[in-house]
């Protein structure tokens, strides 16, 4: 791994002052220092044709990267939310009472132990995905992580599912910062949160289709637990896709397959307006440590660990929740059917309102949290008689997500240079495994989960707050760099790897 002292390789290169559409470059001939510069300037220095290019040529392009990438990133994280959800739906089959899961805590532990896995893994993922070719990266580790759920099949005790949902938490953990990285460094800041929200909203209508396939799972009896039949189904369909991502997923505009010479210039070239780079293989600590000593990082940190508290009963209660309401098993778990839908769907409609109005996406933010909000005080208040009223609670408890999907697109747009943008998107995911969650629903609250649910409350409302300091910290920063005289400009996008603290021409987006 190479240090911040080490030199690159050295090459001749003309750079292009402006990345906006239509306009030319002002060209200069630089040295690029592949460790303190951006692999993007080898692709500005080949490039001898017309660099210019028009609004219509831009977006016919962005249209052609949208249909490669998107349902790339969509299918897998589909897979992700399928996996990790499942053992949810598995515990009306079966599971708790084969693994002895129905003592004491141990249910919860089995979901809370995941994001312990996944809180270990997500640097060493991100590491490697800055060293390694990204898509070889995610094919190994989606590959791997499909064997480790099969595998789920062979424990015989909460003992082996511990140690399972550990390991299933550990190699998924990359996936989420990595895509967070592949969005940053194909897409224009203005467009990034509405792909955050297509791949992301895919957390929700995956749940439109789990249930129906899992329940059909469920009732086969072929001489061994039926929930092992959705084990078998959902790691040999993760294999096999993990084995396609090695060459359907597009790793970044530099190396990119499937486009021409003058597309691959102008996906580099019109990234200038980022100021955060595209692709650098070196490994910073200077921008480690920066990350770690600035607070709008442990702002949006703290509002994902504190918001996604409240994903403990959505990803692993909701059906017992029902369930516990009266509800037959098949009921239940088709009750995941609606909630998946609006989780979805008011995921990707918050990310097309931050891609739609500018200056909104922290509002966004608090508007979900309100959702989470009112759904847990109705869960906490209503009587158990109140059956529609719960059940309208249950379908809006997911409104974070709507936030969170929001919150991703801000960070990658906010955060430059190439070691800290990773390291912070990694830090989002560790925030959003919050091993937490699950275990403040315990078994003797059931079915109501009172206490788990004032828990929500107080925590939603906190990071609804932090949301907005960090919109004030955001323009602070904002008004501070226009005082001093320093005017957004995208100059150094490619040449430095500047970061967002150190390139004072980076303007912060709310």
């Amino acid at each position: 791994m190479s240090s911040d002292s080490e030199k690159g390789v050295s090459v001749q290169v003309e750079s292009d002052r402006d990345g906006s559409a239509g306009k030319g470059p002002v060209a200069t001939t630089a040295d690029v220092d592949t460790v303190h510069q951006d692999e993007a300037m080898r692709v500005l220095q080949a490039y001898t044709g017309d660099r210019q290019w028009g609004e219509e040529e831009e977006k016919k392009l962005r249209r052609k990267l949208d249909w490669k990438l998107m349902p790339v990133l969509c299918a897998t994280y589909a897979l992700q939310y399928y996996d990790k959800a499942m053992l949810s739906q598995a515990a009306l089959f079966g599971i708790r009472q084969d693994l002895a899961l129905d003592v004491g805590d141990r249910y919860s532990m089995s979901a809370a132990i995941f994001y312990l896995g996944f809180i270990v893994g997500s640097y060493p993922c991100m590491v490697l995905a800055q060293r390694f070719p990204i898509e070889r990266v995610a094919a190994v580790v989606v590959s791997v992580w499909g064997l480790c759920l099969i595998l789920t099949t062979v424990c015989h005790n909460y003992q082996g599912i511990y140690a399972q949902r550990f390991f299933l938490g550990f190699l998924e953990s990359g996936i989420s910062p990595l895509f967070m990285v592949v969005v940053g460094g194909f897409y224009k800041k203005n467009e990034q949160a509405m792909r955050m929200g297509i791949w992301y909203c895919c957390t929700g209508y995956i749940s439109i289709i789990s249930p129906l396939v899992n329940y059909g799972f469920g009732l086969i009896n072929g001489g061994v637990g039926s929930w092992r039949y959705m084990y078998y189904f959902a790691g040999a369909l993760t294999i096999i896709w993990g084995v396609a991502l090695w060459w359907v997923l597009p790793p970044d505009p530099v190396r990119a397959r499937g486009f021409s010479e003058r597309e691959h210039y102008i996906l580099v070239a019109r990234l200038r307006s980022n100021n955060a780079g595209v692709r650098n293989t070196h490994l910073k600590v200077g921008q480690i440590v920066e990350l770690l000593l600035d607070l709008k990082f442990w702002t949006v940190f703290s509002i994902s660990f504190l918001s996604m508290i409240a994903n403990g009963p959505i990803t692993t209660f909701i059906p017992i929740i029902v369930n516990g309401l009266g509800f037959t098993t098949l009921n239940s778990i088709l009750m995941l059917m609606p909630v998946g839908a609006y989780a979805g769907t008011l995921q990707l409609l918050m990310s097309w309102a931050a891609y739609r109005y500018k200056g909104i996406r922290t509002y966004l933010v608090v508007v979900a949290q309100v959702g989470t909000i009112i759904s847990a005080l109705l869960l906490w208040l209503l009587p158990m008689n109140a059956t529609g009223g719960l059940l309208f609670a249950v379908i809006i408890l997911p409104s974070i997500g709507g936030g969170y999907a929001v919150l991703m697109g801000v960070v990658i747009a906010n955060t430059a240079g190439y070691t800290k943008k990773t390291v912070a998107s990694s830090g989002m995911f560790i925030g959003y495994c919050n091993f937490v969650g699950p275990l403040v629903f315990k078994p003797e609250d059931r079915p109501r989960y009172a206490p788990g649910f004032i828990v929500v409350v107080v925590t939603s409302i906190i990071a609804a707050l932090l949301a907005l300091l960090y919109r004030f910290l955001c323009i602070y920063s904002n008004k501070k760099r226009d005082k001093e005289g320093t005017e957004e400009s995208f100059d150094n996008a490619y040449d430095d790897d500047l970061t967002d603290r150190t390139n004072r021409h980076f303007r912060y987006i709310l």
